[in-house]
């Protein structure tokens, strides 16, 4: 199917351009064409056949009204909660306290989804959420070069990030007193990686200056809407002057109508868009655009999701999310970072993916914000603002 020029072009969210100029309009994909290229990439990273590929991916999403029901169910017992692709796809629920590994299949819909119920952790999701509010100067304190923190929900431990030309001593020694302080397990994963925020670039595409002269170019999320006006997002820490640069070399100056990046945000929020459709583009060259027509909240984000990303600097890819519970270095939130932040591994991404998009199939999850870069440059792991996080009365404008 080929998009009418009217919505063919404004970049990842693809707002389209009003003008004379012709371009080469991109192949519109449809919802299950769309989870279809996904499964694709998820197949060959697994070592799965397609069709068994796809097939975990439609239980990847019906599944979420279980582990829905399964955090509530489990409550303040609830240590972690994720998905485990081998030996076998399934749904993981780690508990707090003594537990007999019980496997199970929950129905919804036409499927059935597999779940383990398996205990032994020592410390609860939302206690250890509650030692890093606690603890977060302290522990940086008692470990130099702390880059981040979050929650591993594969193992219910807390788990600080620290940067190895800080280690002074060994890694055992530390955890001891982390865990002395927290109350709560404590793991260091140590990197030789610096956290920036993933530089200025695009979706599709777009530029600006940052007052000093110099150029920096960013990427696109999705297209927003307050109700009245139709905007685009990208990231917050991209300058606020922006020029959209579209697949065929057309620029249009973007109006920004504002920002918000402190705590659980890096979002803001551009007009001037045009006449536009809920779309954006999937693929390294811009060629290919997916509707949106949903979206997940960051509660419904499990560790173990395959998710997708389309940076203007990386390129298109898919990957495992890591933690939804992550709080990166302050420096980088206006001050002290949440834990809202959600993290996919390497090895693609780059600094320029500042606001791409993160979706699987035509559903949308989130705004790229940074990642951690390892000597050399190679990608350890990026992390995103959930939708969830949009400001004020902007929210997604979804296909119809």
């Amino acid at each position: 199917m080929r998009l009418p020029l009217s919505i063919a072009l404004l970049a990842v969210s693809l707002a389209a351009i009003s003008g004379e100029v012709r371009a080469a309009e991109p192949i519109l994909q449809a919802p299950s064409a769309a989870l279809a290229a996904d499964a694709a990439s998820y197949a060959e990273a697994m070592a799965v056949p397609a069709p068994e590929a796809e097939r975990r991916l439609a239980l990847q999403g019906a599944s979420v009204v279980v582990t829905e029901r399964l955090r509530a169910q489990f409550g303040d017992r609830l240590a972690g909660l994720f998905i485990e692709h081998s030996p076998e796809w399934r749904v993981v629920v780690l508990l707090k306290g003594e537990q007999p590994t019980i496997r199970l299949l929950m129905p919804t819909g036409h499927l059935k989804v597999p779940v383990e119920l398996r205990g032994g952790a020592a410390a609860s999701r939302a206690e250890v959420l509650g030692a890093i509010d606690r603890h977060r100067g302290q522990i940086a304190a008692v470990v130099p070069g702390s880059r981040g923190m979050g929650h591993d929900p594969r193992t219910g431990e807390l788990v600080v990030m620290q940067r190895m030309s800080s280690v002074i001593r060994p890694a055992a020694e530390a955890e001891a007193e982390l865990r002395r302080l927290t109350g709560v397990p404590t793991r260091l994963r140590r990197l030789q990686a610096s956290f920036e925020n993933a530089g200025a670039a695009g979706g599709s595409r777009v530029e600006g200056s940052d007052g000093s002269g110099r150029r920096w170019f960013c990427t696109t999320g999705f297209l927003v809407t307050d109700g009245s006006q139709l905007g685009v997002t990208t990231a917050a820490h991209c300058p606020d002057a922006l020029t959209y640069r579209g697949p065929d070399g057309e620029e249009r100056l973007l109006k920004f109508t504002g920002g918000w990046g402190t705590a659980y945000r890096d979002v803001q929020v551009h007009t001037g868009v045009g006449r536009a459709e809920p779309l954006f583009f999937a693929d390294q060259a811009r060629s290919v655009a997916r509707p949106v027509t949903g979206w997940l909240t960051r509660p419904m984000t499990r560790a173990g999701d395959w998710v997708c990303k389309r940076g203007e600097a990386s390129g298109a890819s898919c990957a495992l999310v890591e933690m939804t519970d992550f709080a990166p270095p302050g420096e980088l939130c206006g001050g002290l970072c949440s834990t809202s932040w959600v993290t996919v591994k390497g090895p693609q991404c780059n600094r320029g993916d500042s606001g791409a998009p993160v979706f699987i199939g035509t559903t949308a999850l989130g705004v790229l914000k940074g990642g951690a870069f390892l000597t050399g440059g190679a990608c350890a792991f990026y992390y995103y603002m959930s939708v969830d996080y949009l400001p004020g009365d902007w929210r997604l404008a979804v296909s119809r």
